[in-house]
């Protein structure tokens, strides 16, 4: 029993942490998209005044930053979940910025009864642990796949990533060098499916790396979506 409360303990703490690093990226995203709008007319002004001078070489340059800093904070998913597209997007530039090469298919469908809190826990933590499998790997190697929809009456989330050589399973999980916290995020995720009465599956091998949940939802709602889009 203590070894229990123990280890609720823990998971809580650790989904506590993980929601304000969340909570901070989005933060971050959002405030840099905000600055960008808010220099908007600075912009123009000073491609207008390029123009009226006939230096269009300057004004085809300033157009090309421009353009790599929005790349940097426009949104490349939309599901209709404001928190789901901010964690998405934000793991989704974390993983440009690592080199990994992003494929990413999300839209989520009405009648979900998970809220939005759950689904960024299950969502940010298979991401984080992607991603830092990537990091291990040479540039070249790198590849993540993320696909989020209905199937029949459930939600499916999968995240593929490459990896090395295929992990064994330790105590029901599978061993990483990040120690205990990471099994503890599987631990977490796992049990944030379970809660919906869904289920969680995670099989690896050489090269690649495959998690997978599967959610029910409200009777006659595979068919319907909040929107989704695609990117990769």
């Amino acid at each position: 029993m203590f070894f229990n409360k123990l280890i609720d303990r823990r998971i809580e703490a650790c989904q506590s942490e993980m929601i304000r690093k969340y909570y901070d990226e989005v933060e971050s995203m959002y405030t840099k998209m905000r600055g960008w709008r808010h220099d908007y007319h600075n912009h123009i002004q000073a491609m207008q005044a390029s123009m009226a001078l006939g230096r269009y070489g300057e004004v085809s340059e300033y157009l090309r930053q421009l353009n790599d800093d929005l790349t940097s904070v426009d949104t490349v998913l939309k599901t209709g979940r404001v928190m789901v597209d901010a964690i998405l997007n934000s793991k989704i530039t974390m993983a440009a910025q690592s080199e990994i090469s992003v494929n990413a298919r999300a839209r989520l469908p009405e009648g979900l009864a998970m809220n939005d809190v759950d689904l960024c826990v299950v969502i940010g933590n298979l991401l984080d642990n992607a991603i830092e499998e990537n990091r291990k790997l040479e540039a070249g190697e790198r590849f993540l796949r993320i696909y989020i929809g209905a199937k029949s009456t459930f939600l499916y989330i999968a995240v593929t990533n490459a990896a090395g050589k295929k992990q064994e399973k330790a105590g029901g999980w599978f061993r990483s060098s990040k120690g205990k916290r990471h099994g503890l995020g599987l631990s977490r995720v796992e049990g944030v499916v379970k809660k919906y009465g869904g289920t969680f599956t995670a099989a690896s091998e050489d090269g690649g790396f495959t998690a997978e949940a599967l959610i029910p939802m409200l009777t006659g709602s595979a068919d319907s979506g909040a929107g989704g889009q695609e990117t990769g």
